[in-house]
């Protein structure tokens, strides 16, 4: 089983860094796509404050849940803070979406014991898993 099948069958609380109420946007869609194959999406965003009918948290520390996933949608130049917070709360996964990357940010977060997927869309890793690929 791939990283990304055993992340995806293990875990179901999605937090999405970057995530905005624009249903154009990409972080949106492939977020709605995940709630409805039953994952609990958390928006993390400081412009929002309810996106996909879910409340909208300023950042991750903020959230009052156990975060399992943490999906980030943002430019890979603020990918190394949302790593830090990601180890702070307690995630058990970094997933970087398909043209995000950053190596100094993985190793930290590899060292830190959560399990990091990069430059991968989420949305596409399920659709494969669902396929039995």
């Amino acid at each position: 089983m791939t990283l990304e099948a055993e992340i995806l069958n293990n875990y179901k609380a999605i937090a999405v860094v970057g995530l905005s109420s624009e249903p154009q946007r990409p972080a949106y869609s492939i977020a709605r796509y995940m709630k409805k194959q039953g994952y609990r999406i958390i928006p993390v965003n400081p412009g929002e404050t309810e996106v996909l009918g879910e409340k909208a948290y300023p950042d991750l520390s903020s959230v009052p849940e156990q975060i399992e996933i943490v999906n980030i949608f943002r430019r890979p130049e603020f990918v190394p803070d949302v790593v830090e917070e990601a180890i702070a709360v307690g995630a058990k996964v970094v997933w970087m979406q398909e043209g995000i990357a950053h190596e100094e940010a993985a190793d930290r977060a590899d060292e830190a014991g959560l399990s990091v997927v990069m430059d991968r869309c989420i949305r596409t890793e399920h659709r494969r898993l669902a396929a039995g690929a």
